[in-house]
């Protein structure tokens, strides 16, 4: 069942939006060759707490860390590591945070040093999908607007939309209804209603949108060894369009 929230609840979400999107703006000057992504995920764990919030991905299902730190072709749930980034390389930083009982959720992905121009167009391509995503999240439509805007513009770019993971709805829980996939067909789907407040995070691969789980049962690659990129956004449902609850 998914669950509508009022005004006063998504303000009260708008919080925990913004405590991430501040992790953002702070982390976002130590991504640079050389820095390890345990040394990211610390840095945004005392982060959560300065600001008042709680971190919620460690103990999560067994998840061992406050962040998911994917370099390259981990396409999400990549745990923190003495790993050293490298020029060149795609880092996406997934943040949850917990305030007030409510939760905020978003990914980047940041270039480390010099990236390939492929690389640059995957990153650009990917934000661009969440983009027009966003767009179509307006009351009285369908889910399959915001999810057919992300898979044809993907595609007509010559990169494939992951399936296995799916985007979800968000409030006092992290994973509420809808789950979704970001793949679709325009005016199919759940009808978008003022106060559904659900995360769009699209995972663009260079390759095959096909994933492979590692050992550890949470890091997921591209079955072709390919560059992923992602961005996401909390975003609510109002009468005046998308609220980006996670805006930076």
């Amino acid at each position: 069942m998914i669950t509508l929230k009022s005004p006063r609840e998504i303000e009260e979400m708008k919080t925990a939006g913004q405590i991430v999107a501040d992790c953002y703006r702070a982390v976002s000057k130590l991504i640079e060759p050389g820095i390890t992504t345990r040394e990211i995920n610390d840095f945004v764990a005392k982060h959560i707490t300065k600001l008042g919030g709680k971190q919620f991905t460690k103990g999560y299902n067994g998840f061992p860390a406050e962040t998911c730190t994917s370099v390259n072709d981990v396409v999400a749930h990549g745990i923190p590591s003495n790993l050293k980034l490298k020029d060149g390389d795609l880092l996406k930083l997934d943040i949850v945070v917990e305030y007030g009982g409510w939760f905020g959720d978003s990914c980047w992905c940041y270039a480390v040093g010099n990236i390939t121009p492929e690389a640059q167009k995957l990153m650009r391509v990917a934000k661009e999908c969440l983009d027009l995503g966003i767009a179509k999240a307006l009351p009285g439509g369908r889910l399959g607007d915001i999810t057919s805007a992300i898979q044809q513009h993907a595609e007509a770019n010559g990169f494939s939309v992951v399936r296995d993971l799916l985007a979800h709805g968000i409030g006092r829980s992290l994973h509420e209804e809808p789950s979704y996939e970001h793949v679709g067909v325009a005016g199919k789907g759940i009808r978008l209603k003022e106060g559904m407040v659900f995360t769009i995070e699209p995972m663009i691969n260079e390759g095959t949108f096909r994933i492979t789980i590692d050992d550890d049962e949470w890091t997921a690659r591209t079955a072709d060894g390919k560059l992923s990129a992602q961005f996401e956004h909390t975003i609510a449902i109002t009468a005046d369009g998308p609220l980006i609850l996670t805006a930076q």
